[in-house]
């Protein structure tokens, strides 16, 4: 038998080896799995997610922002301008637009003055088929929302192995926020997918750099292309840059000063990082218009103080900061909400977090919290806190202050990038919390599907569902007009040929979707009577749908007679509710 021997010594010093760096964060957990497995898995996640969306696409009316959307896409491949909606930057809508461009689409002039004027238009006034533009309009939106379900896939598993992957697409597949505005030719899903995709690039350049932190100063550039919104997390993104070469060079920068000299290293790639995202916003304006005619509208409004200051120094085009401009005025006005069941002028700090709590599914918010404490008590997962928790945190803190409470949709990020969160629980490897994942994972599939196909009326089982969101929420959460096509539907299936009173908020036009109908309010009370259809905003306290001209008060008093005496028979879609009288 051999015998290990110490080594002699020489009186010489030993050399040092340099340990070998081990990879950042990888946990094989689930490396039994088939390759062939994890796609199948891959492709029924993704598979049911897209059935939501089409259909969800197909028999919705359009929401209240998306005519000014495809509106102003038309313009893109008409006439190459930024004249509307320049509050919001093009990319979203240049890939609304690349549906439009397989369709003949006909947009008439001249245009109307205002943007949803000339999206009405175009869908119902210019012998378009309103829903065949929809649909065009909203498939590429689906196309890239199912691709960053790819995204959300891939950071995962790059943090715990294939069922962290796994885990982390099942949430995000089966999310009703995700899947009801992935749906819609919008801007809100775009801009988070992609700032998701930045920082799973900036953690992947902790091995690539030369690789990935490029890729992720286009990412970037697409997200806050896509809107304004995601400006704050340039800064962000820079110091994370800068974190990134501080770990990459913790063994290689010698000579005096190296903290100085890291440092230096770490603010030049951040430079180049935040200067790639910057020419992305440039690209995408001058696709719209190379020569960049742009004369400022006297819609921006003026705009002083540090602001001002700063956004005159930002190296973006004019166009994007006038709408910059534009969105800093709208903060400065005072808009209704409606929380909990009460109404109010305003904002409420904490509107979102409760929005997130009744618009989420109950496994996912759990999982959300397993996934936070286990990324921060693990160590081999504590270095990707500040690529994945410390963003969603600071943007979320900008997000609280917003005086607009009008929907979860501001703060759409969260459940895209909490989704990669939850997965840090499969990085133990204790059986019974895989299958508490499990199980949970399983809760949140059965509670979205619940909700087929009206998503964007979801709320979770503590609120009642999707027939309960609109007594705790309102506006986008609920009812943003998307219900019109399938009260038409309704209508013709239960009440033919009754005498129907509409009170609409939205953008749809209800002779397209087969429905004649009246306001209640251009006859005498006496005469109302047959089927009252009103959407869930027009009920709310704040009075959307009232009469802009007269005695708003009796008017009021007017609609909670004609509500006291009449029969609540059913709910459409979450968000119209129909009445007898």
């Amino acid at each position: 038998m051999s015998q290990e021997t110490a080594p002699a010594d020489t009186g010489e010093p030993t050399p040092v080896v340099p340990a070998q760096r081990q990879p950042d964060v990888r946990v094989r957990a689930g490396s039994r799995l088939r390759p062939w497995m994890i796609l199948v898995v891959i492709l029924l996640f993704l598979g049911q997610m897209a059935a939501g969306m089409v259909t969800a696409a197909r028999q919705q009316s359009p929401t209240v922002d998306e005519p000014v959307y495809i509106g102003t896409a038309a313009t893109y491949l008409q006439d190459h301008r930024f004249t509307y909606n320049y509050e919001h930057p093009p990319l979203a809508k240049l890939v609304i637009a690349s549906g439009l461009a397989f369709t003949d689409v006909k947009l008439l002039k001249p245009y109307s003055n205002h943007p949803s004027a000339l999206g009405t238009s175009l869908l119902y006034e210019d012998g378009n088929d309103a829903q065949h533009v929809l649909f065009a309009a909203r498939l590429p939106m689906i196309i890239l929302t199912l691709l960053f379900g790819l995204v959300v896939f891939a950071f995962a598993r790059d943090l715990t192995g294939p069922i962290g992957g796994l885990l982390a697409l099942a949430l995000y597949a089966f999310s009703p926020d995700a899947i009801a505005f992935g749906a819609l030719a919008n801007v809100d899903l775009p801009s988070a997918g992609f700032l998701l995709t930045a920082l799973w690039l900036l953690w992947r350049a902790r091995q690539r750099p030369y690789v990935y932190l490029p890729l992720a100063g286009v990412a970037l550039g697409a997200s806050t292309a896509s809107k304004m919104s995601t400006l704050p997390a340039v800064p962000i993104v820079g110091l994370l840059v800068v974190l990134t070469v501080w770990h990459l060079t913790r063994d290689r920068v010698a000579g005096e000063r190296p903290v100085l000299r890291r440092l230096g290293l770490g603010a030049a790639a951040a430079a180049g990082v935040v200067a790639i995202s910057v020419a992305v916003v440039w690209v995408c304006y001058l696709v719209v218009d190379p020569q960049m005619h742009w004369v400022s509208p006297t819609s921006v409004g003026p705009l002083t103080g540090v602001k001002a200051n700063l956004t005159n120094l930002l190296p973006y085009p004019r166009a994007y900061r006038d709408g910059m401009r534009y969105q800093f005025n709208l903060e400065h006005a005072t808009y209704s909400g409606f929380l909990f069941g009460e109404s109010y002028q305003g904002s409420k700090w904490y509107y979102i977090p409760a929005a997130l709590l009744i618009k989420e599914p109950i496994g996912m918010l759990i999982l959300w919290i397993m996934g936070t404490v286990a990324m921060l008590i693990t160590p081999r997962l504590r270095a990707a806190a500040p690529y994945i928790l410390v963003p969603t945190l600071l943007l979320t803190l900008v997000a609280l202050a917003g005086s607009r409470n009008w929907g979860v949709r501001y703060a759409i990020f969260v459940p895209v990038i909490l989704a990669v969160v939850a997965a840090a629980v499969m990085a133990y490897r204790q059986r019974w919390l895989h299958v508490a994942a499990g199980l949970l994972a399983a809760y949140v599939a059965v509670s979205s599907l619940s909700a087929f196909p009206y998503y964007l009326a979801y709320s979770n089982e503590a609120f009642g569902g999707v027939n309960g969101t609109h007594e705790v929420l309102t506006d986008s959460n609920v009812d943003w007009g998307q219900d019109l096509s399938r009260l038409g539907t309704r209508l013709k299936e239960r009440y033919p040929g009754q005498p129907v009173f509409l009170m609409y908020k939205g953008r749809g036009e209800p002779a397209y979707y087969g429905i004649t109908a009246i306001s209640p309010f251009s006859v005498p009370l006496d005469q109302v009577h047959g089927v009252i259809a009103i959407s869930e905003r027009c009920l709310a306290p704040m009075g959307a749908c009232l009469p802009t001209t007269g005695n708003r008060r009796a008017a009021r008093a007017q609609l909670d007679q004609i509500l006291a005496t009449s029969r609540k028979d059913e709910l459409v879609g979450g968000s119209i509710q129909i009445y007898l009288r």
